[in-house]
């Protein structure tokens, strides 16, 4: 599947998300511009990733329950599980993951931003030593709004 054939495009208060799931595992989430137009869900799986984002929009402690695609090097799929424990509410530093792991943080940061199912993986609540950091390998404007908007949306205490 390209990265431009979704199974769904949801809007979101924070954006339009594209989704690309087959049958059996929900693959990629997209942040995409709002203004895009919305797209119905193609299969039963699309459909209830929709769903189940929704009720994380109504419900910022909703906690997703979907099949997902083992994509990634063992490292990224390390950092992602530590990151799939971080409570809704809750943040934590790349520094801190890094140290857990046994590795930098900027690899920690790396791993961040590669991950494919951003809010089921929750990398937005990871942040950097002295301020919010970077999400989905960008450093300011839409993406770092996104990110602002989740912990805002998620009550986190800081979103530095």
């Amino acid at each position: 599947m390209s990265s431009l054939h979704f199974q769904a495009k949801l809007k979101t208060p924070f954006a339009l998300l594209g989704i690309r799931a087959d049958r059996e595992e929900l693959a990629e989430i997209v942040f995409l511009a709002r203004d895009g137009d919305t797209l119905s869900p193609q299969n039963r799986l699309a459909e209830r990733a929709c769903a189940q984002i929704e009720r994380y929009v109504e419900d910022p402690q909703y906690r997703f329950d979907l099949p997902l695609a083992r994509g990634g090097t063992d490292f990224q799929r390390r950092v992602w599980r530590k990151i799939s424990a971080i409570e809704a509410g809750r943040t934590r530093s790349y520094g801190e993951l890094a140290r857990e792991l046994g590795s930098a943080a900027r690899a920690v940061g790396q791993a961040c931003g590669a991950n494919p199912l951003p809010l089921v993986v929750p990398c937005h609540r990871v942040l950097a030593a002295g301020g919010i950091g970077g999400f989905g390998h960008h450093e300011g404007g839409f993406h770092l709004a996104v990110k602002r908007w989740l912990l805002a949306h998620e009550g986190a205490a800081t979103a530095r």
